[in-house]
Parts: structure tokens; C-alpha cells; sequence
């Protein structure tokens, strides 16, 4: 397997820049997943390790070796995409071993590979069918096997689950978990999906608008967001943000308030691309799963009314609209009961909040 190096990689179409200056170290046999919203970038980043989309400048190495001028069968890389890639006019067998054949390997060679890939894939039973007799997942498989029978240095996937139904989805996510694994192969995956980058990565790499935004372990990333981006990025459901004014503030944390919001000290300071004082507003984060319901409407920190209740068999979601209008969203162990309109008083661990200032391009966004 390989290592994979970026050095301020940039794209641009014309004057339009969509990789702006990625550094980024993929380990021999890491698992790396690129995620963000639609037109971040990831699937061009992926396309550029892949040799499918020129280089504007920086330098890409797999292995050691500079390849922005080597074409994609010449970096050792094998790629599986969104929507399968296979022939229907071919058998399984013939799916798989199509980069075989064309690199004009002998039968002998062909079978021990194909038959390999079959097997780690659990796939034997399906070798002599054409595409048209398989399910999607099963589709996915055979462009997964012909990715294996190459035996590169690196496996890109381009958001390979996104045609599939949800069984499905849950069903292939834990086979590439564990091909990973038999295989100790270096791997890089790209999804919108937030659940897929938390149980497939190694190491997350948030994208927005072409830049990094951050990178580090699932859980990391979880507890530790650098910016108010990533905090309402990753969790489901989404991170709750509320404006609330810097009363107090020293070296090792702030006193935060707001109509809602009974005065509380924070101990860390915001975060973000700007410094924040005295008087200051920012946004207060608070995960949907810390909240915690106060069994004396006085002693509460928050206060609101009931305005849904979703029942999930593993959780009940309760959205709140706090006495300022505020919306919140409280996510509860099991089948908690809380009728529509009940007034409700949470309370929640300062230590498990997370203080951002403002962020002037999510704002924007809003707008539109």
C-alpha cells in the first residue's frame, strides 16, 4: 500500500477557484474520508489523487513519488464510483477481470485474482450473472471486486453508497469497514454522508468551499470542533446554535446570557476566525444529546415549550421553542414522554458546551 501526500494542491476552472491550497498527509493504510455539503470540492479532490482532473499547482505524491503528470493507470490507483461502472453485457466474472484482460494478464493469473475477490467479497454465487440480474448492492460488489483484482496502492471511492436504499447502505458501509480491514489498504472515501465518515474514517477531512475546514478522528471532531462549520456539520440530529451575549470572559473561559438563558460560565473561550471580548455575541453550541430536562422548572438554565415530539424507538426527539422564539432540539433516551405545549426547563454541562463567534459565509448562506 501507499502513502498519499498533498502539498498546497489547487484547482481552478478558468477564474474559478475550487481546490484553494490543501495540505494533507494520508498514512500507508489509513482510512481517510473527505465529507462536506454538495460542490465543496471532494469529489474534485478525489478526481485529482485519481488523475482524472489536472493539477493547477501543488504536488501530489503516492508513495514517494511526485504524479501530477502520470496518467491514472500509471499511479497505482484503482477507483469505484457512484454509479457501478459495469457492463451489462458481461457476466461478474468478466466485470471483475475486465482490467485484467486488458492489461493482458494470463487466464491462470485472472482466476486466482478473480476467484480472491469473490471470496472476500461473498460473492461466489453470483459469477455467471450479468449486472441486470443483481441488486444495487450486489452491483457495487462487482465494481468493488475489480478495484481489488488490481491490487493498487491506494482505493479511491467516490460516494459509492449513495444509489443505494438504506438497508443497503448500512449493509455495504459495514463490508467496505471490514474490506479495509482484511486488506490493510490505504483507502480514501468521499460522501455527504455524516454517518459514513464517522463509522468508516480513520481521519475526517471537512471540506467547505474547496478549503479544509478541519481534520482529525471521528471523535475528535465530535467533541473538538474548530469552527462553527464543523460543529453543525457532524452530529444528527444537528448541533443547537443560540446567540448569546459575553458578559463576563478571562483566560480560561466566559460567562454567557441570553432572554433564555440564565447566566452560565463556559470554560473555554469561542472559537473561530475572529477574537471575541466583553459584549460581544456568539453562538453558544449545544449538542442535542447533553441536554437534560430539569424535574423543577426553577432550577433549569433553559426554558421553553414543547412544540413536536418525534418517537424513534432508540430516542425520542423533542423540538423546543424557547422564550425568546429560539428553536431547540432536545434528544432523549427512549420513549420520554413530553406532550405538546408542556413547559419544560433543561439544564446542561457547561464542559460539553462549545462557544464560536460568528461565521460571516454560513450567515450569508442563510440569507439566500
Amino acid at each position: 500500500m501507499a502513502q498519499v501526500v498533498l502539498k498546497n494542491l489547487k484547482k481552478s476552472f478558468g477564474t474559478v477557484d475550487v481546490i484553494k491550497g490543501v495540505d494533507l498527509t494520508i498514512e500507508d493504510g489509513e482510512f481517510v474520508v473527505f465529507v462536506g455539503p454538495s460542490g465543496c470540492g471532494k469529489s474534485t479532490l478525489l478526481r485529482m489523487i485519481a488523475g482524472l482532473e489536472d493539477i493547477s499547482s501543488g504536488t501530489l505524491s503516492i508513495n514517494g513519488q511526485v504524479v501530477n503528470d502520470l496518467q491514472p493507470k500509471d499511479r497505482k490507483i484503482a477507483m469505484v464510483f457512484q454509479s457501478y461502472a459495469i457492463f451489462p453485457h458481461m457476466t461478474v466474472r468478466e466485470n471483475v477481470a475486465f482490467g485484467l484482460t486488458i492489461a493482458g494478464a494470463s487466464k491462470a493469473e485472472k482466476d486466482a485474482k478473480v476467484n480472491e475477490a469473490a471470496r472476500i467479497l461473498q460473492m461466489e454465487h453470483l459469477m455467471e450473472r450479468r449486472p441486470s440480474q443483481l441488486s444495487g448492492g450486489q452491483r457495487q460488489r462487482v465494481a468493488i471486486g475489480r478495484a481489488i483484482v488490481r491490487e493498487p496502492s491506494v482505493f479511491l471511492f467516490d460516494e459509492p453508497l449513495s444509489n443505494l436504499d438504506a438497508a443497503l447502505r448500512m449493509d455495504m458501509r459495514m463490508e467496505i469497514g471490514k474490506l479495509h480491514h482484511d486488506l490493510s489498504a490505504t483507502m480514501v472515501y468521499v460522501t455527504h454522508d455524516q454517518v459514513e465518515a464517522m463509522t468508516l474514517a480513520d481521519k475526517i477531512v471537512v471540506l467547505r468551499s474547496g478549503s479544509v475546514m478541519q481534520i482529525g478522528s471521528p471523535m475528535d471532531l465530535y467533541h473538538n470542533p474548530a469552527n462553527l462549520f464543523v460543529a453543525g456539520f457532524l452530529g444528527a440530529p444537528s448541533m443547537n446554535f443560540l446567540d448569546v451575549t459575553i458578559t463576563e470572559m478571562d483566560d480560561t473561559g466566559c460567562t454567557v446570557r441570553n432572554g433564555a438563558l440564565d447566566p452560565v460560565r463556559i470554560p473555554s473561550l469561542p472559537k473561530g476566525d475572529t477574537a471575541a471580548k466583553v459584549g460581544d455575541t456568539v453562538k453558544l453550541g449545544l449538542r442535542p444529546q447533553y441536554l437534560i430536562p430539569s424535574i423543577d422548572p426553577a432550577s433549569g438554565t433553559l426554558h421553553g415549550k414543547v412544540i413536536l415530539t418525534e418517537r424513534l424507538g432508540s430516542e425520542t426527539v423533542v423540538d423546543l421553542a424557547l422564550t425568546d422564539g429560539t428553536k431547540l432540539i432536545v434528544a432523549l433516551p427512549e420513549d420520554a414522554q413530553f406532550e405538546r405545549g408542556r413547559e419544560v426547563s433543561l439544564s446542561f454541562g457547561p464542559a460539553r458546551a462549545h462557544l464560536f463567534t460568528p461565521d460571516p459565509e454560513l450567515q450569508a448562506s442563510a440569507k439566500h
